[in-house]
């Protein structure tokens, strides 16, 4: 498989997917465990009025994933 086969099956996006799931999968449980929390992303939305941001929205809030706790 050469270099640019990739492009023909899927986007950028999910080529870079595919390879940083690949890295992380490779490291050693401490290491990995560290680089999956970097991989978490918050989105917020926050709207801007006459330069001034008002409140900030996250539109996929966080779930507690901590053992034992009700959600």
């Amino acid at each position: 498989m050469s270099s640019a086969t990739w492009r023909g099956v899927f986007s950028y996006n999910k080529y870079a997917q595919i390879t940083a799931r690949a890295v992380r999968q490779s490291l050693q449980e401490t290491e990995r465990v560290a680089a999956e929390k970097r991989g978490n992303t918050a989105l917020r939305y926050q709207k801007w009025e006459n330069g001034v941001g008002g409140q900030q929205v996250l539109l996929k809030p966080e779930e507690d994933k901590a053992p034992g706790k009700a959600v």
